[in-house]
């Protein structure tokens, strides 16, 4: 069985169906529920890393914070966007799943499926 770790929001249908589908698959991962523990900027910066994505791909912009931050702004370097997801985690995208097959943003949840090989 493969480690399996879900940045998760319960709060989140997009969050709950990708869980669903890693238990589906008989895989009981480990679930963080990052608003509750958000990442570092280590952490993230991982993430992109893995699945080979900008931090402004990470965002979500129609949080409200995001507006306040000015956050649209391309001048901002990655650095800047990590550290405003460190400091107010609720502009990170979710979910989140990391295996050692990848890590993915599961929008949609399916791209899960791409990296729970056995």
């Amino acid at each position: 069985m493969i480690n399996v770790i879900i940045y998760h929001n319960p709060k989140c249908s997009k969050s709950r169906e990708t869980l669903a589908l890693i238990q589906n698959a008989g895989i009981s991962p480990n679930v963080i529920e990052y608003l509750n523990t958000p990442p570092d900027s280590t952490t993230i910066e991982q993430w992109l890393k893995d699945s080979r994505m900008e931090a402004r791909d990470l965002l979500r912009s129609n949080e409200e914070i995001y507006q306040e931050l000015n956050l649209s702004d391309l001048s901002l370097s990655d650095e800047d966007l990590i550290a405003a997801m460190v400091s107010h985690p609720v502009l990170i995208n979710r979910p989140i799943v990391v295996t050692r097959h990848g890590t993915r943003l599961c929008r949609p949840a399916e791209r899960v499926l791409e990296i729970l090989k056995p």
